[in-house]
């Protein structure tokens, strides 16, 4: 029901003619009403908008057609199989919106679609955000039928379905749902379909606003779905079971179920030797923790427990603290907003730019900041590891997370010291136990345990190994071999 200025109700009109369709572009000068006759004197009339449209596939199928037409069926004429039958006026507006041309035989009272959609879009590029030495080098990109060709022939089979959604009453946004019936666990699709058609919102400009409406945990610093360009990832979930969904306009697909672990698998793991890959992956952990508790841990020793810290090594941070006007609170406090100022105005600036801002800021400020009595030589070193340790976590928005769980962190350290710092690990390590990713335990394989699935999991086992799917994922599939061959 629509309503006027005054609150009163009006009827929408829902027929589609000539009129209502003019009324509804009006004051839009990239909509083009073509009267059109055919080599019969058969008149018909094109609705479009020039903007959005293929200008040399217009000419090709159908104005150069419908000039030859002798046939009364004007879709006989048409050189294009993408041609719909409209009778609503709202089905006409949301197919011109979407690139269409309107057609309307006068004859018949008829009105049909032909898809004419402008294909701007760049190419087909390598992944600026999760680059490997060895694998494929394609990406996703803004066209959404173009990432569903790479799936598609990643993974050529029938049972491979694509679902189609349209989320946001402005913008329209179209997701498509995808996973491989019979292998995929029922629940996860019928869970994902209920939160796509639950979605009420104006607009949707990228996929981790869609993440944020289907999410379990709104509230959580952690991703609980998994925000990818690459195609051979994507190609690889759906085969362990889980659903992706590809958005319209963003390169970025969201693949779910995930665990918390998964945040630290690169797409790499499974190009290396197991050995390598293991090893590598280990690393990232490790180097998690660090970025976490590094700084906390020496607020926590200078500030509370500087009896723990070797007689020689307390020797060597007395003598570079001995000038410092700030405690070890406050002077990690301020090196660290200021690392995240500089980090922030690097993502900012354009590349050639960065670099040199991070040499300014890694060897000018650090160095001007020691000598000028703001921040001890260790405080800097132990700023510079957990700065690297940052970014062998794989996952961007991770990366993201980290900072905000190391200030708190930070603040525990100083008003609790090492009970601090291990109070808030209980904590994050409940709230983690407690989250869920589409329903699914977010630490599985961990708890609840799952044995077999520690085989890819802290370490990355040899492929031959790896016989089985996830077990958590449930899959109706459960093995990756057939038997019999």
């Amino acid at each position: 029901m629509m309503f006027n200025k005054k609150g009163k109700s009006i009827r929408k009109e829902t027929t589609v003619t000539l009129n209502a369709l003019q009324n509804s572009l009006a004051n839009m000068d990239d909509a083009e009403i073509i009267e059109h006759l055919t080599n019969t004197e058969h008149p018909v009339t094109l609705v479009y908008l020039r903007t959005l449209i293929d200008q040399e596939r217009l000419n090709e199928f159908l104005h150069e057609p419908l000039s030859q037409c002798t046939s009364d069926k004007i879709e006989e004429c048409i050189k294009t199989s993408k041609v719909s039958p409209i009778t609503t006026l709202e089905e006409a507006q949301m197919q011109l919106m979407q690139g269409s041309i309107v057609l309307h035989d006068s004859n018949r009272n008829q009105w049909v679609s032909i898809q004419l959609q402008n294909p701007l879009s760049r190419g087909i590029q390598t992944s600026g955000t999760e680059t490997v030495i060895y694998g494929a080098k394609d990406s996703f990109s803004e066209q959404i039928e173009n990432n569903i060709t790479l799936i598609r022939r990643r993974l050529p089979l029938t049972e491979l379905k694509a679902e189609t959604f349209n989320v946001g009453y402005l913008s329209k946004t179209t997701v498509v749902l995808m996973y491989i019936e019979g292998l995929t666990n029922p629940e996860f699709i019928s869970i994902a379909r209920r939160k796509l058609s639950e979605v009420n919102f104006d607009q949707f400009l990228d996929s981790s606003q869609v993440a944020a409406f289907m999410e379990d945990h709104h509230h959580s610093v952690f991703p609980q779905f998994l925000q990818t360009d690459r195609p051979d990832a994507c190609a690889y979930a759906l085969g362990e079971g889980k659903i992706m969904m590809l958005i319209n306009n963003t390169p970025f697909a969201l693949i779910a179920p995930i665990t918390f672990f998964h945040l630290f698998q690169s797409p790499e793991d499974y190009f290396l030797r197991w050995p390598i890959a293991s090893f590598l992956r280990l690393i990232r952990y490790g180097s998690f923790l660090i970025s976490l508790i590094l700084i906390p841990l020496y607020v926590a020793l200078t500030f509370h427990h500087y009896q723990m810290i070797p007689l020689q090594l307390l020797y060597v941070l007395l003598e570079t603290r001995s000038k410092l006007p700030f405690s070890p609170f406050w002077e990690a406090l301020m090196m660290l907003i200021i690392l995240e100022i500089i980090k922030e105005a690097s993502l900012r600036m354009p590349t050639k730019t960065s670099q040199t801002l991070g040499v300014i800021a890694g060897i000018v400020i650090g160095q001007a900041a020691v000598e000028a009595g703001f921040a001890s030589k260790i405080l800097i070193v132990l700023m510079g590891i957990s700065a690297i340790a940052f970014f062998l976590v794989p996952n961007y928005l991770m990366t993201k997370s980290n900072v905000l769980i190391q200030f708190v962190f930070l603040l525990l350290a100083w008003v609790l010291g090492i009970v601090g710092i291990g109070l808030g690990a209980i904590v994050v390590l409940a709230h983690l136990n407690a989250l869920t990713s589409l329903k699914q335990p977010y630490l599985a394989p961990v708890a609840p345990f799952f044995w077999k699935d520690w085989n890819d999991l802290f370490i990355r086992g040899p492929l031959i190994r790896m016989k089985a799917r996830p077990a958590y994922l449930r899959p109706l599939q459960k093995w990756r071999y057939k038997k019999g061959r």
